[in-house]
């Protein structure tokens, strides 16, 4: 894919610099040698020569396309590229020489415009075609197919991501994203990263989708030194001139969790070269805190770091909460293989506290609560309970 040889290192506006060099992920793959004893090879990654010919003469055939805005201009003109488009032949050709597909998927975003749903939430045509086509030549070949995703937001995943056997969210990794990618990929590094949001199944499964202009605002630098004219009040349109929030405290995780619906990954998920167990969960109360301890165990073959997510909830309580909250979270240190280590998280209980519209103050309610902890907003591994009086 393009995104391969042309890695997005920032967004637009103030997501980004203009940086001295750029890594792309053909070159990261090519800086990497032995990393690991598991049957890694002493040399670099091999790029093969017909997906970067194919790369090369489609640059040329595209030339003014590939030319990138710099300074102010790269706010508001993104640099989008096309597509690649590889035939049958090109992708089996391909597959009989190399050993894994790396497919990159590209999207440019940031401050000045609004993405859309389609081409940018959605796969673009191009894109579709080019994963489908990999899937079915490697691994008609026993050959896996890893997609990397080099993108700013979120996007659909649901709908193709059983045609992948991996996938990397790279997000924009600034200057050294390839080479970052590519230490990862080769397993230099075990990645221990976690969403911040969820990843739906559909775009309109957002709250906020009834509210949002849905056709998008396009940068634009007119609009930027001729602000357009202030409209009258009975002028205005909805989701146009202006945007009514009305999903309240339930945003991402609270409101797929209140809503029940199913995601595409949730909040909080992240894999790892190895697995991590969970256990001895034990909680007390002391000078106005909760504090929680657990233990963390690696159980898998391959050194590596999990991230421990303590949610809290009250299921009987009487007023309108989430299912759970977010409390606190904590990243281990490096566990080799078989190694365990406790740890200790600290909930001040005024953070389990609301905002009572009608006293103008803050309230603690009394009751049951319960303690969820895992790794993931959809993967709870142990749980608890404590009470607090009056």
């Amino acid at each position: 894919g393009v995104t391969s040889y042309d890695f997005i290192a920032g967004g637009t506006g103030s997501g980004d610099v203009n940086e001295a060099y750029s890594v792309s992920l053909e070159e990261g793959l090519r800086n990497t040698g032995a990393n690991r004893e598991e049957g890694f090879s002493s040399s670099s990654f091999k790029i093969t020569p017909i997906a970067k010919e194919a790369y090369d003469l489609h640059k040329k055939t595209n030339s003014e396309e590939f030319v990138k805005p710099e300074g102010i201009n790269a706010m508001f003109e993104p640099y989008n590229p096309p597509e690649l488009i590889y035939t049958k032949e090109q992708m089996e050709k391909i597959a009989a020489e190399s050993d894994v597909a790396v497919i990159t998927i590209g999207r440019n975003s940031g401050e000045g415009g609004d993405r859309r749903e389609k081409d940018d939430f959605l796969l673009k045509a191009e894109e579709r075609a080019m994963l489908e086509l990999a899937n079915e030549a490697f691994h008609k070949a026993g050959k896996p197919v890893v997609v990397v995703l080099n993108i700013g937001g979120v996007i659909e995943t649901a709908s193709w991501k059983s045609l992948a056997d991996a996938i990397l969210l790279a997000w924009q990794g600034g200057q050294e994203g390839g080479n970052s990618v590519a230490d990862i990929l080769s397993g230099k590094v075990n990645p221990s990263g976690k969403l911040p949001m969820t990843f739906p199944v559909k775009l309109s499964d957002h709250a906020s989708h009834a509210n949002f202009p849905l056709d998008g605002r396009p940068m634009s630098m007119t609009d930027l030194i001729f602000p357009p004219a202030e409209k009258e009040e009975s002028e205005k349109e909805p989701n146009v001139d202006f945007t009514v929030y009305e999903e309240g405290i339930y945003v991402g995780y609270r409101h797929f969790d209140k809503a029940g619906l199913e995601v595409s990954y949730p909040f909080g998920y992240g894999l790892s070269y190895t697995s991590f167990v969970l256990d001895s969960l034990s909680h007390t109360t002391e000078n106005g805190a909760m504090i929680v301890k657990l233990a963390v165990r690696n159980t898998g073959e391959v050194s590596g770091k999990e991230v421990v997510q303590l949610y809290v909830g009250k299921s009987d309580s009487g007023i309108d909460r989430p299912e759970k909250e977010l409390k606190a979270f904590t990243k281990t240190r490096v566990l080799a293989p078989g190694e365990s280590t406790e740890i200790t998280m600290n909930v001040p209980l005024s953070e389990l506290s609301y905002w009572d519209e009608d006293a103008s103050a803050w309230k603690l309610e009394e009751g049951t609560y319960e303690i969820q902890v895992g790794t993931s907003s959809r993967d709870i591994r142990l749980k608890g309970e404590f009470q607090i009086q009056e």
